[in-house]
Order: C-alpha cells, then structure tokens, then sequence
C-alpha cells in the first residue's frame, strides 16, 4: 500500500515516502496559549495524530513536532492586565491545552518546542538572513525583504494586492515594501524582551516556528502541517524565511492543511465569539464522541458543528461498544488487528469518512456472527483494530456505559442546563432549544420555575 496525501504546494494527491527512506520527520503548528481553546483547533491535533500513527505503522520512525507559542502580543496583553509575568499565562494555559488534547484522545507530539526556549536560534536565524541580504534592520525591528525571495507566495497562489489586503499589513514607514514583515520588534520596558544585535526585543511569529523546526528537525522537513487559516501569511513566510536562511534548500516536501469549523454558519473564530471551547466540552460530552465527530468529514473540507452532531456521534458509539460487549471479554494478549481496508482509506489521503463507514460495516458484520468462538475472536479483534487506526473504541464497553452513572451523569446534565441558562440570558434561543431537545431526547424534563430550572429524568 502506498501512503498518498493532499499537497498544497503542488495541488495534487502525491505518493508520500520519507526522504531519506525511513525517518519521517513532521511539524504541526501548535497553539498560542493565552486562553482555552476552542474544539476548531483540536481538529489538526486530531487528525495529524491520526496520521502519525500511519506513519510509524508504516515507516517505524518519526519525529514529530507540535511547538507552544509563548511569545506573542495577545499573551502580553493578558499579562499586562493581570500584572503577572508571561509565564503566569503560558504555563497556565499550556497545561489546559495538554490535559485538553489528552482527553480527546490524543497522543503528545514527540518534541514539544516552547519559542522561549529557543530565541537564540531565532536570532541565529534572523542573523543569517540580514547578512545574506534576506532581511534589514530598521527602527529596532528586522524586517523580511520579499522581494529577495523569487518564490514568495508560491504555497497559497495568492496574486500581491490579495496578500497585502489578507495579511493587515501595517504600512510602517521603516518598511522598504508594504509586503515585508516583521521578524524582530522593539521591546519597550514593560514588555518581555531579549538582547540581541538589534537591541532588546522579541521575535515575530513566523520566525519563531522556522527556527523550531530547524533545531529539532533539520533544514528540510517531510511535512508540514496546520490549519488552511494558517496557509497565508504563516506559511508563506515560514517557506520564505526557511529557505533563505538554508541556502535555497527545500523547508518542507508536503504541506498539509485542515479545513475549519464553522459554527452556526460562520467559521468558528475568538475574534468572532461563536466558539465552543475543549474545556467545556469534555465536561459535558463523552470526550470520544468529539474525537468522532472530528473525524466524521474529510479533514481538507469544512466541518459544521453542532450538539446534533455531537449526540449524532455518541449513539454511533453506544451502538459499537455495545457490540464490543456483546463479543464478550478479550483474553489477555488478545491484541487488535487493523483491517486492510482501514489503512487503504486512510492511505487515501487520510479518507476518515470511508475508515468510519468500514468501521460501521465490521461492527454489522460482527453482530451477525453467532456463537462460534473463534469468529466472535476474530471480530472483536477487527472491530478494536478498526478503532485504534482512529483512537476510538479503546475503553472498555463498561467504561463507555458507566459515563452514564448517577453522580457522573447528574453534572453533565446540570452543565447542560447552566449553558441553556447562558444561552438565554445572551439571546440566543436556538442554542438554548437545541439543549432542551437534547434533554429531552434523553428523558429529562425541565420546569423553568422563578427559582430557577428544575428538572427530572422521566
């Protein structure tokens, strides 16, 4: 079988093989944590985390590189204030991101890079590029010269006027070109900055990734991946930057990109609000049947999100774990076998709607499979191996059920009925129906009372 991935750069489907035959090396943009983030930006976690998988199964090496951005001006912003160091805000949220990630399933990148950790690399970089010509120093800040890079803008094919209108760029007079970006600004005494050649500063965002990936990956990566939010001006500048930095040489082979999650309509965005957050979410849901529902459309295209969907996807469970169960116990060392059919969808591009329809029809045929012992073996043997190809139906059947226990299920009703509440009090009345139709499909009735909501199962 042969792997075959969506590259952006060439937009083709394209046979994937590591270059230099076995390691795999992978960078994935990781968050800037300021804040909880929202279900959209678990779903590149979640399916390269997929995809990760693949590619040990297949290549048995890879290094992989999710990176924390701890240096930026919204993490200032907040620590500004609270009147607290950076680091009371990074490490914070830093954690949240870890614990959330976790809780949907996914396994911790193999290098975490925090960009505080390597602002001398980050100099380094830059360094090179102002003594190649690449860039120049202007006002306390470093400034990325595009016009020196022939190739510039070759990932997103954006003609120039688009890419000065989609990027905001700020016109500063110090700018030789309104297209140049920032590699390095000025600090001012309350701001965190380091020393450097061009005074006490920071870094830009971009950079900071290009020198990450180089100190743990090498100058030329096998993949790069991230959200199609990031595809410009992020990427463009990454290759930009990389490439002038090392010589011409290639910064990644194979870009891959995740569509976004739109939310009532709109993509879901902080900027916007309509967010729903991973932190709230695994309080209220079985944290598999977001995995599920993540992986429930191809990750190229958009993903429409919704309680429905989310319900949608804990009945699908209920029913595969319920055949799990229905297959009786594993004896020990009774390891699970991915089907074929599963790693060819997924060698489609990582195809996770076709794995979950296989999925759905390994589980049909399970259940029809009567009370011979060594086919009810080999059943559950492919029905767990389908799951594990995409991080699901790896609990026990009985841990699944038992989400629903007295005292587990009495807060993640009452959860519920505090964001109906919320829902209300900010007017909006389809999310606050929405939650009333799923407690009732479940059999809890709601009273809405002057001393507030009350409620029972029926």
């Amino acid at each position: 079988m042969t792997l075959r991935l969506f590259n952006t750069l060439t937009r083709e489907v394209d046979p994937f093989a590591p270059r230099d035959g076995h390691d795999v090396t992978m960078y994935v943009c990781g968050p800037t944590v300021y804040g909880y983030v929202h279900i959209g930006n678990a779903r590149g976690p979640v399916v390269f985390g997929v995809l990760a998988d693949m590619l040990r199964r297949r290549f048995g090496a890879l290094r992989y590189a999710r990176n924390i951005t701890d240096i930026d001006d919204k993490i200032n912003a907040a620590a500004l204030a609270q009147d607290v160091p950076i680091s009371a805000i990074t490490d914070r949220f830093a954690a949240a991101y870890r614990e959330d990630m976790a809780a949907l399933g996914i396994a911790p990148p193999d290098i975490e890079p925090e960009a505080t950790a390597h602002v001398a690399d980050i100099i380094a970089m830059v360094q090179r590029l102002v003594d190649s010509g690449h860039a120049y120093a202007a006002e306390g800040h470093v400034l990325f010269a595009v016009a020196r890079f022939d190739g510039y803008g070759r990932l997103s094919r954006r003609a120039r006027e688009d890419m000065l209108a989609g990027a905001r760029i700020e016109v500063a007079p110090y700018k030789r070109d309104p297209g140049d970006f920032v590699l390095w600004k000025p600090s001012s005494d309350d701001l965190p900055g380091w020393t450097s050649p061009w005074g006490r500063g920071r870094p830009g965002w971009h950079i900071e990734c290009s020198a990450m990936a180089a100190a743990h990956l090498g100058e030329t990566i096998d993949i790069h991946a991230g959200g199609i939010d990031l595809q410009f001006p992020h990427h463009d500048n990454e290759i930009a930057q990389s490439e002038c930095a090392h010589g011409g040489r290639t910064f990644a082979r194979f870009w891959l990109h995740n569509g976004m999650l739109n939310f009532a309509g709109s993509k879901m965005s902080k900027s916007v609000g309509n967010i729903a957050r991973v932190h709230d979410l695994v309080r209220v849901h079985p944290p598999e049947a977001l995995r599920y529902a993540l992986l429930s459309a191809h990750y190229r295209q958009p993903l429409e999100w919704s309680d429905a969907l989310v319900e949608q996807c804990i009945r699908t469970l209920d029913r595969l774990y319920g055949t799990l169960r229905d297959l009786g116990d594993a004896p020990p060392g009774d390891a699970p076998v991915i089907p074929e059919a599963i790693e060819a969808a997924l060698d489609d591009d990582l195809n996770t709607p076709m794995a979950l329809a296989l999925l759905a029809g390994i589980a049909a045929d399970a259940r029809r499979v009567g009370n011979d012992a060594p086919a009810r073996a080999a059943a559950r043997a492919a029905l767990r191996g389908a799951g594990l190809a995409l991080g699901l139906l790896q609990q026990a059947p009985a841990d699944w059920f038992a989400r629903g226990s007295a005292d587990g299920d009495d807060a993640r009703i009452q959860s519920l009925i505090d964001a109906r509440s919320e829902a209300k009090q900010a007017r909006d009345f389809a999310r606050a129906d929405a939650i009333r139709s799923q407690l009732s499909a479940e059999g809890v009735q709601l009273e809405d009372t002057a001393q507030g909501v009350r409620w029972k199962r029926g």
